[in-house]
């Protein structure tokens, strides 16, 4: 088995029958996670990135079956945060040092892709990189806001498998999902994805699917976490994702994506009270603090019990500063674009 990890952190590459020989393995769990920090190490250097995120607005048009923002949530307090004040606290965020700022949101039909162009081009003048992460769009739409000046683009795609993903996924299509991907990599947004582990029925092989999904598409930037179920959702009875699975999950793309932004996951730390910190140890090399204040956090409730909604965002910067410091580990001081090998 420490072959399979040799050949991974030397060549980078992996058959689909040896990441489930991985995966299926716990003997191996902490060479995984050693050789994963060393490539890390090695790629990306010892820096962290940090990127300021603003949930500007939890309404979604959308009903997945794992998201407490669905559509049919109707026990969610709904808000929305108008463009100058998402503009206020993208400033605010420029002036504590984050580099990069992040606009997360649920499908909000408002947000048109003019509105958030005009949005992004008054950031841009900070001086910030743009990450937008808001969902499926046209490609005239995807076009206009890196035309406006976003940067980079997290379109998570949660699972590969075409039949979790068209149950968990109601009136949506994986192939559109593809589609908007390669969309967003070929419009020249660093491109970013991920996946929940954890879904019912999803197994290791499907696991190993998603890996190479991102390996095939070239993505920039990989999220991982484990399932949170949410208590207004369709699967409020589902066992929680296991957490040493996320991550063995995360440390095999960092063998095979040596050079991506792979973020340690607030999820992660949900489940795992040091859950970032072991990220970190293990491949990791971001880290998106909130800068949404206290009142929007607990209204963006993806899942339930997510960390440091009751923090200001002084004081969640401060804090995870701190850790990083712990582990002699430095803040990125540049926007962290991805250096491709």
């Amino acid at each position: 088995m420490e072959n399979i990890i040799l050949k991974a952190v030397e060549a980078h590459k992996l058959k689909r029958d040896e990441i489930v020989s991985i995966l299926a393995d716990d003997n191996i769990n902490e060479a995984l996670f050693r050789a994963a920090d060393k490539v890390r190490n090695e790629f990306v250097g010892d820096e962290i990135h940090l990127r300021g995120l603003i949930e500007f607005s939890n309404i979604c048009k959308r009903n997945c079956f794992y998201c407490g923002l669905r559509c049919e949530n109707k026990d969610i307090e709904r808000y929305r945060i108008l463009e100058d004040e998402i503009v206020s606290y993208a400033k605010n965020a420029v002036e504590m040092g984050y580099r990069t700022i992040v606009l997360q949101s649920g499908e909000d039909p408002y947000f048109t892709a003019e509105k958030l162009a005009k949005t992004v081009a008054e950031i841009k003048k900070c001086g910030a990189a743009i990450t937008l992460s808001i969902g499926e769009m046209d490609e005239k739409d995807y076009r206009l806001l890196k035309e406006a000046g976003a940067d980079r683009f997290l379109l998570r795609i949660e699972t590969t498998d075409p039949v979790l993903y068209e149950k968990f996924h109601p009136k949506m299509s994986l192939d559109n999902r593809i589609k908007c991907l390669k969309t967003i990599k070929k419009l020249g947004y660093e491109t970013g994805t991920g996946v929940l582990v954890g879904l019912p029925n999803q197994t290791l092989e499907s696991l190993a699917d998603d890996i190479l999904f991102f390996k095939e598409l070239n993505a920039d930037m990989i999220g991982i976490g484990p399932l949170i179920p949410h208590p207004n959702t369709p699967l409020k009875d589902a066992t929680q994702g296991d957490f040493t699975l996320a991550l063995k999950v995360m440390a095999i793309t960092r063998l095979l994506m040596p050079d991506i932004n792979i973020p340690a996951t607030t999820a992660m730390e949900t489940v795992n009270p040091n859950g970032r910190i072991i990220a970190l140890q293990s491949g990791a090399n971001v880290v998106m603090p909130n800068v949404t204040i206290s009142d929007y956090r607990k209204k963006y409730e993806i899942y339930p019990n997510k960390i440091c909604i009751n923090e200001d965002e002084s004081k969640c910067r401060n804090c995870i500063e701190s850790k990083i410091i712990s582990i002699g580990r430095k803040i990125s001081t540049n926007f962290g674009f991805r250096k491709q090998i």
